[in-house]
């Protein structure tokens, strides 16, 4: 490949004319498009399809840079403000179409609890914010159990970001290329370090690496393009929600664009129907997204309601945007597209902001007993519970005095969260504090993830009851069982476990507590590192060593054995069945995963002489309600609330170990 820079400064052409239509350039991005549908819609073999927005990033620097350069050859400068009325014009009135749809259709159809955030994530998206949003939320791209209907929009506001910037280093003029070149490889430097998923600092270098292209003269090479897209196509195949992404990992799609775009496409991009494809990608991309979360399960359903999206990008291409784009008003008048895409996204934005003040009611009738009154009065609080139990497995309405609301729910912090003795997944054990939140004669130790940080408050509460000293070590998705764990969202090795659960140890031996109470999930054989062939074995050897480890250490030691996995997310369920709550309890059958590693961890406790408290009948009936008296059980698919973990500290008592030597 033969590459020379441009010597002589081209012949003078209109500002903001294109340079010349490269049908190729449109089969790619028919490509780009194509992987992250089908990615999306579900296809085998596929799961790396995601690298279709890499595409996209690299196409789009590359076209941008040609023609913000080819404007700044013709005039010695560039027009900002032509350039983004241009931009305005092009993307902002099928987006704002999208964002209004959209909006409306999580109104009628979405879990009324959740539509409030989502017209957050909507007025992200009419801002060119969403990136920021997920980013900030610590959102997984690839593990979000329920995500936002406009998710896909963090794409657009990274590249929306990007040129706010780019446009002026290109108006260096001579200097133009040495910048893009320092902006490009520090976005990369930057991403290799932080591989946030959603972050422009960390993706600008794709939109750099197309640009660079833009740049240099190339000899063509048809077969390089061949090259681009099997490189393009094995990311595609090979990647998946485990590879660290975007990383140096990224590095294999975009190079691959930037071969196809260099070496002038080939013959399948530049055939009619890629072309075309090509022509609605943009459309195509904005409706998928929200259409496929509503979908029905299914492959052939999906694919379907995948088409659906692009007949609807058909219609939205030659109704709204090429009238819109080609219209005379903003090409003999480009300043006008500035105010057009002012108003359109001022539009979506006071219509998102509506709705995020006036979010739809949630019915709720009636005043339920207060259950946690009820238990703390009762002679016998398990005979009292199991009746509240079976009571609200036939309950029709969602109490008006639920406690805690679902907002309450979904903002509870636990005082170890709030100063570092809950560690989360990153982050090393640096706790603020020494990790005791009562004062009293006896030393009693909570330990575990967060299947122990639930049981916080019930453990406090007993503690100001009985005059113990109570410590708690908590972390999440790390299990005081001594087993090596990958952590599923950094897809690396889980070091921070190991070592956190180490310094814990040598902690509560130096605290010699009189009772210790350890709690786990049993979720994690998904999880394991390196992929053991026999993760029973495993399991058990882990939790012999931690426990021969604690009662070394403890006068007494106590396991508090794991609580359900809910089948739906208890707000939404709630929410949407607020007249027939009870369809919301599901079989106890179906919320205890793992039974042999429940029956391993107690045989193994037994054995080890270690009493189990297992709390699923403080839970469950034949059935498992969401909510028991007045008080809302879980605050999401696998923890208890604060208020439900108190209600049963009396039950708990009894069973516990006294915290004596």
């Amino acid at each position: 490949m033969t590459v020379t820079l441009p010597l002589r400064r081209p012949r003078p052409v209109p500002p903001g004319t294109p340079a010349a239509h490269r049908g190729d350039i449109e089969g790619l991005r028919a490509v780009a498009v194509l992987l992250v549908v089908l990615a999306h819609v579900g296809v085998p073999g596929l799961s790396g399809g995601f690298v279709g927005v890499d595409v996209f990033f690299v196409i789009s620097g590359f076209l941008i840079t040609s023609l913000l350069r080819r404007e700044f050859a013709a005039t010695g400068r560039i027009d900002l403000a032509r350039f983004y009325a241009r931009r305005a014009v092009r993307l902002l009135p099928v987006a704002t179409l999208v964002i209004a749809v959209t909006l409306a259709g999580a109104w009628y159809l979405a879990p009324p609890v959740r539509f409030a955030t989502w017209a957050g994530d909507a007025l992200a998206a009419a801002t060119w914010t969403m990136n920021l949003r997920l980013d900030t939320a610590g959102t997984d791209y690839f593990g979000d159990p329920v995500p936002s209907p406009f998710q896909h929009f963090w794409s657009l506001a990274v590249e929306e970001q990007f040129y706010l910037v780019w446009p002026l280093l290109v108006a260096r003029g001579r200097f133009a290329p040495v910048l893009m070149v320092v902006v490009t490889a520090g976005s990369f430097a930057w991403n290799t370090h932080d591989t946030s998923y959603f972050g422009t600092p960390g993706r600008a270098w794709e939109l750099g690496a197309g640009a660079m292209l833009a740049l240099v003269a190339i000899r063509r090479r048809r077969w390089l393009g061949w090259i681009g897209l099997a490189a393009i196509g094995a990311a595609a195949v090979l990647f998946d929600e485990t590879t660290p992404f975007p990383g140096t990992a990224a590095l294999l799609p975009v190079l691959g664009a930037v071969a196809v775009i260099a070496a002038g496409g080939n013959r399948l991009l530049s055939t009619g129907p890629m072309r075309w494809v090509g022509r609605m990608s943009y459309g195509w991309y904005l409706w998928h997204w929200p259409l496929l979360l509503v979908a029905p399960a299914g492959l052939t359903a999906r694919t379907a309601v995948a088409a659906a999206a692009l007949g609807l990008a058909v219609v939205s291409h030659h109704l709204l945007e090429n009238p819109v784009r080609h219209h005379r008003v903003w090409t003999v008048r480009p300043r006008r597209g500035l105010f057009l895409g002012l108003g359109l996204s001022a539009s979506a934005a006071t219509l998102a902001a509506l709705g995020l003040l006036n979010p739809p009611e949630i019915p709720a009738h009636g005043n339920a007993p207060d259950a946690n009154r009820a238990i703390a009065a009762a002679g016998d609080p398990a005979t009292t519970l199991r009746r509240m139990l079976t009571t609200a497995t036939t309950a029709t309405d969602l109490p008006r005095n639920l406690t805690p609301t679902f907002e309450d729910a979904a903002r509870q912090r636990l005082a170890p969260q709030l100063d570092g003795c809950h560690v989360g997944l990153t982050g090393p054990f640096r706790p603020k504090s020494d990790c005791s939140y009562t004062t009293g004669r006896r030393t009693v130790v909570l330990f575990g993830d967060s299947h122990a940080l639930q049981w916080f408050p019930a453990m406090e509460t007993l503690a100001r009851k009985n005059g113990w000293r109570l410590y708690a070590f908590t972390r999440s998705s790390c299990s005081p069982a001594q087993i090596a764990l990958d952590e599923r969202r950094a897809r690396s090795r889980y070091v921070e476990c190991d070592n956190w659960r180490a310094q814990v140890l040598g902690r509560i031996a130096q605290l010699r507590p009189d009772l210790l109470v350890v709690s786990s999930s049993v979720n994690y054989r998904q999880v394991l590192a390196g992929a053991p062939a026999d993760p029973d074995a495993v399991w058990q050897t882990g939790w012999l060593r931690t426990l021969i480890t604690l009662k070394r250490s403890a006068g007494h030691v106590a396991v508090l054995a794991d609580t359900p996995f809910l089948t739906v997310a208890p707000a939404d369920c709630l929410s949407t069945n607020a007249t027939a709550v009870s369809v919301c309890a599901a079989s106890r059958v179906d919320v205890l995963p793992e039974p042999r590693w429940r029956e391993l961890q107690r045989i193994i406790a037994v054995a080890s002489g270690v009493p189990v408290i297992d709390p699923v009948p403080w839970l469950c009936a034949a059935k498992c309600p969401l909510v028991i008296g007045d008080t809302l059980v879980y605050r999401d698919s696998n923890h208890l609330t604060e208020a439900y973990a108190r209600l049963v500290a009396p039950l708990l008592e009894p069973r516990l170990p006294q915290p004596r030597r």
